[in-house]
């Protein structure tokens, strides 16, 4: 159990390595969260730490949030995360926590909201063939044929590949590899693409599972390593 931060999404660019690789990276502007509030176990059964991230007008809050915010003596946050976490001792009211969280990782998992495309067909949106582009086939080329059965169980199936809205999905991408990471302009930098269009707010968190493949650093040096030690045994 770990704290994840949120982030601005800005856009893609590349990275070169010392090698001349270029690598595509999507760069992400990193929000600092303060700590609103410290639930401890005594409190409501479980260990977690409440952060708020991004700034937030007064007068875009409600009466009982203005209150909130008061009583807690901060600035408005726009939005509010609950994590739990294994021990809450190391954390207090009014920290503010940001990019240095991910400062020994090397991959991380991102969630976002996918694109919207809006309303789309079966073609575009489950990649059907469709049906025959002549001959006994009228105005319906692009469209998914038959759906249901006969009588038995005379309906369709919940589930059912058919047009509909297309996109806006919320969407996780498991162990990103950090290829840079600016401290200074709470930038990072990580490898390929992630969902989303620019400007959307994005979840980053320490990766769930056990990643045990090599960064492009670490891939690098190995083969340097394994050049220096050929040209040792000639």
């Amino acid at each position: 159990m770990s704290i994840g931060l949120l982030g601005t999404k800005i856009g893609m660019t590349r990275e070169f390595m010392e090698t001349g690789q270029s690598v595509p990276v999507t760069v992400i502007k990193v929000e600092k969260g303060r700590v609103l509030d410290v639930i401890t176990n005594e409190k409501r059964g479980y260990n977690a730490v409440k952060i708020g991230f991004f700034k937030l007008k007064n007068s875009k809050l409600s009466k009982q949030m203005k209150g909130y915010f008061a009583k807690k003596n901060t600035e408005p946050k726009k939005i509010l995360k609950e994590f739990r976490v294994d021990s809450s001792d190391q954390y207090k009211e009014g920290n503010e926590l940001g990019l240095e969280i991910f400062k020994d990782k090397k991959f991380i998992d991102v969630r976002s909201r996918t694109v919207g495309k809006g309303f789309a067909g079966v073609m575009k949106r489950w990649n059907f063939g469709g049906l025959r582009a002549s001959h006994g086939v009228s105005v319906s080329h692009r469209s998914h044929g038959s759906t249901g059965q006969r009588q038995d169980p005379g309906k369709v199936f919940k589930g059912k590949k058919m047009a509909g809205h297309m996109g806006d999905k919320i969407r996780t991408m498991l162990n990103l590899e950090i290829v840079r990471s600016d401290l200074e302009n709470n930038l990072l930098f990580l490898k390929g693409s992630i969902p989303g269009s620019k400007n959307s707010t994005v979840f980053l968190r320490e990766s769930v599972k056990n990643v045990t493949r090599k960064t492009i650093k670490e891939k690098h040096e190995a083969k340097v390593k394994e050049a220096a030690a050929k040209k040792g045994k000639k």
